[in-house]
């Protein structure tokens, strides 16, 4: 019955995917229009209270199926992780050691920044890594999508999802002219576990250096790969435990405190 009860939410998601699939997908220079990115707008515009398409209650029970579709995503992510082993074992320190500077740099330049403009726990993520599907399904699975935490990693991922694959594109041509590092070295770079940032910052970086096309594609989708299945547990076990405890630690503040002045201010 409860199922029958939310018939109109799944009825609307179809109705938006099919139309957001039917687009598909559309690029305006360096920008990549995706779906997800048609989704979002749709469902923003139909969650809209004044058309009155959907109540408050149908939208906070529409937030709780985000579990359902994460374990479905982590499914996936986990079953593409046995068929590249070979690859991970291969990959090298240099691709390894990557995927801390992801994390070392959202911490050491993300964190202080958020804080500076008011940011509280929704700092810890939108900070704890680059935030993309599988960063995005830790942070909902732990704190839930309604978090504080929940909010910030989504922040981060639907400003990813805008402007991500430009800047991406942007910057890797920037540093490509620069000459300041290897084309290979940019390749690792230009691999931060998205599809579409990666293509993005590919193309830019193979335009400069068109000699090192075949390495440069090698290279930057093993260390896509390797950032997509690694950044699962390096997120878990060490980002996002070290990203709370350097939160608390500047902030002075432990979240049931940050959680229990959120619960007064609404009252």
């Amino acid at each position: 019955m409860q199922l029958l009860g939310n018939l109109k939410i799944h009825f609307l998601a179809l109705v938006l995917t099919v139309v957001a699939e039917f687009i598909g997908i559309k690029k305006l220079g360096p920008v990549v229009l995706l779906p997800l990115l048609y989704t979002l707008i749709l469902g923003l515009l139909i969650s809209i209270p004044k058309f009155k398409i959907l109540t408050i209650k149908q939208m906070e029970k529409s937030a709780d199926y985000i579990g359902i579709a994460v374990m479905i995503l982590m499914v996936k992510v986990g079953l593409g992780i046995g068929p590249n082993l070979g690859i991970l074992t291969s990959a090298g320190w240099a691709l390894l050691l990557q995927e801390f500077g992801h994390f070392f740099g959202t911490i050491v330049f993300g964190l202080p920044i958020a804080l500076l403009v008011g940011m509280r726990r929704e700092a810890v993520g939108a900070c704890y890594s680059v935030d993309r599907e599988p960063n995005v399904a830790i942070i909902i699975d732990k704190f839930g999508f309604s978090s504080p935490e929940g909010r910030g990693v989504m922040g981060m991922y639907i400003c990813g999802v805008l402007i991500g694959a430009m800047w991406s594109s942007v910057l890797a041509g920037m540093l490509a002219q620069s000459g300041w590092f290897h084309p290979l070295a940019l390749a690792m770079g230009a691999g931060v576990g998205s599809a579409s940032m990666m293509a993005a910052a590919t193309a830019p970086i193979i335009a400069v250096y068109p000699d090192y096309e075949q390495q440069i594609m090698a290279l930057a989708g093993a260390a896509n790969l390797l950032t997509t299945v690694l950044g699962v547990y390096f997120g878990l076990f060490v980002s996002l435990p070290v990203m709370e405890k350097t939160y608390n630690f500047f902030t002075g503040r432990t979240r049931e405190q940050d959680l229990a002045e959120e619960a007064a201010n609404h009252e």
